[in-house]
């Protein structure tokens, strides 16, 4: 079965009303279909990943292209991503127990199974084994790109925006100039988005996290056109490799027209 024929038959709860249903309502009549099946809603992809859609928006509003996400978590968990990210409720589905994500057979990462841990206990071991780039091909590389930065990728944080990330003190754009300039993603730029991240979802844990069991699970992006036929997909592989060129995530919109 392929992924529309899958993704056009699975119904869930909707985070804006909490009603179950279909993924794919109201997107009858557009061009393009963007259909991202996420990881944790608590996860370092899925925040980074909403992160360049709304920094794409125009772009992504220009080209006719509907947006659909589902991910791992309950009603709890959507309503506090969309209330940190601002990615829109009526988009956003959840999978409490990564279903959908099974039924498109996609990458449940590492999968030792130690005598005498618990379920969660293994998805902790698992998931740090990951973080350590073991069965998550490119993470420690992405990590690095983050402190480092990245003159493929643009300037992630405006110069007069102001990055809270605790402990650090608010951080005004125009202090990364200090670290090599501007134009591009400078060094520490990136980790500190995903350290302001980090912060949040420590911060709600078990609304984030409702089910550890799944903190392995990756992803996958699929863009479909008004028939349902399959123009771009990615299936991750690793933590943080929601996108075959991270610098610039979403650049398989411009292959498309």
């Amino acid at each position: 079965m392929n992924p529309y024929t899958i993704i056009h038959q699975t119904q869930r709860q909707r985070v804006s009303d909490g009603i179950t249903r279909s993924l794919l309502e109201n997107c009858e009549n557009a061009p393009r279909l963007l259909v991202l099946v996420w990881s944790q809603l608590g996860d370092f992809d899925t925040l980074e990943y909403t992160f360049w859609l709304q920094r794409e928006a125009e772009q992504l509003q220009a080209k006719g292209i509907a947006i659909r996400a589902v991910g791992i978590g309950n009603l709890d968990s959507g309503k506090q991503f969309c209330h940190y990210t601002g990615f829109p409720a009526e988009w956003l589905f959840v999978d409490s127990e990564a279903q959908l994500h099974r039924q498109l057979n996609l990458y449940p990462g590492l999968g030792f199974k130690l005598p005498g841990l618990s379920t969660t206990q293994r998805a902790w071991l698992n998931l740090l084994l990951m973080c350590a780039g073991i069965g998550s091909p490119g993470t420690l590389a992405e990590v690095f790109r983050g402190y480092r930065g990245d003159r493929n990728a643009p300037q992630l944080i405006g110069d007069e925006e102001v990055v809270k990330a605790k402990p650090l003190p608010p951080l005004k754009g125009s202090f990364f100039q200090f670290a090599g300039g501007s134009g591009y993603q400078r060094p520490f730029e990136l980790a500190t988005l995903r350290l302001r991240n980090m912060v949040e979802v420590l911060s709600h844990w078990k609304t984030y996290v409702p089910n550890p069991a799944y903190m392995t699970q990756r992803g996958a992006t699929f863009l479909f056109d008004a028939d349902g036929k399959l123009l771009y997909e990615h299936r991750d592989r690793g933590i943080l490799g929601f996108a075959a060129n991270m610098s610039r995530p979403l650049s398989f919109l411009d292959e498309i027209g």
